[in-house]
């Protein structure tokens, strides 16, 4: 029997003939279920015992990938989203137990910052992995920075995403004018595979699959973004940080702008609750990982507890003490 997982249907249960209740009578059924969940619940200590709701992301990216690996090792459901913003409005109107998010995206809506209009009362489970900023144009474009974008047509992320918000910021620092629109990922690929726009922007793992195949299709690079780190470091602070995408990704190596992947849970959530989430990212990390990554991945205690700028939840916090012994 593995736990967080459905379990087959149990025989109707019978008291054993000499059981008696305290008090002299005799245990009932009801008695006997209590029992036996219980003991269920004591021997899968490190699963949530109840139906969470995780808020993703699109179809082929790593938020949904990781969100369904999780779900696996826990009984919980998945919700399909178009990225950060989405997914802590989600928690915010208790519509969601658990989202993944950007950490630029989560320092907004902590502080009630732009795209939110008041603070959100968030608490972080882990940091889970880095995600990446992939401002992608086709191999042959003359483009070899965000300025020479200027005036070009480009798709910043789907609305409600970390990569729009992100985005929006590059370009009010870059100072550049172009025609910006927001696409979900499948659309964008599809419209960049056309000529229909010059370049996409996308945050997640590397490499993403829907990129991956648009590669073989048409052959993409990534554009450094380490230009603009600086002037994003000193609007939004130490979220952005300089990352190299390993080769193997969509061709050479290259430097971009990393931000780390939060999970995350409204500061409601039980201790208990809060505490079995953070124990099955540690204890299951091996089967949490998405196979084709590549990039650096943060499923390990010493990083897991690295969730600024959220305050961690204290029931995580306190399920990081205990395995830490």
């Amino acid at each position: 029997m593995t736990c967080g997982q459905p379990q087959p249907t149990r025989p109707k249960l019978s008291a054993p003939s000499g059981s008696v209740e305290p008090g002299g009578r005799r245990p009932t059924r009801r008695t006997f279920l209590a029992l036996s969940a219980a003991l269920l619940a004591t021997a899968c200590t490190d699963s949530p015992q109840q139906t969470l709701r995780i808020a993703a992301g699109e179809p082929g990216g790593f938020y949904k990938e990781f969100a369904d690996l999780l779900a696996a090792e826990m009984t919980a459901t998945v919700l399909g989203t178009t990225g950060s913003v989405a997914n802590l409005d989600l928690v915010r109107d208790n519509r969601a137990d658990l989202a993944l998010t950007l950490a630029d995206t989560a320092a907004a809506a902590y502080a009630g910052g732009t795209p939110f209009t008041t603070p959100v009362p968030l608490r972080a489970i882990g940091r889970v992995y880095e995600n990446y900023m992939q401002l992608v144009v086709p191999a042959d474009s003359p483009a070899q920075s965000v300025t020479d974008l200027a005036g070009a047509r480009i798709s910043l992320g789907a609305k409600g995403s970390g990569a729009a918000l992100f985005g929006d910021r590059m370009l009010a620092r870059s100072g550049i004018a172009a025609t910006v629109d927001h696409h979900p990922l499948a659309e964008a690929v599809a419209e960049l595979a056309t000529g229909s726009v010059d370049a996409i922007l996308w945050s997640g793992g590397v490499p993403t699959p829907a990129l991956a195949e648009l590669n073989r299709i048409r052959p993409i690079r990534l554009i450094d973004l380490t230009d603009q780190l600086d002037a994003l470091q000193a609007a939004h602070g130490p979220v952005y940080e300089q990352v190299a995408v390993p080769d193997g990704g969509y061709g050479r190596p290259v430097d971009t702008i990393g931000v780390p992947n939060l999970l995350v849970t409204h500061r409601d959530l039980p201790d208990d609750v809060a505490g079995a989430v953070a124990r099955v990212l540690v204890t299951r990390a091996s089967r949490l990982v998405p196979p084709q990554a590549l990039g650096t991945q943060y499923l390990d205690q010493r990083s897991l507890i690295a969730t600024a700028p959220l305050p961690m939840h204290p029931g995580a916090a306190a399920a990081y003490r205990d395995l830490r012994g």
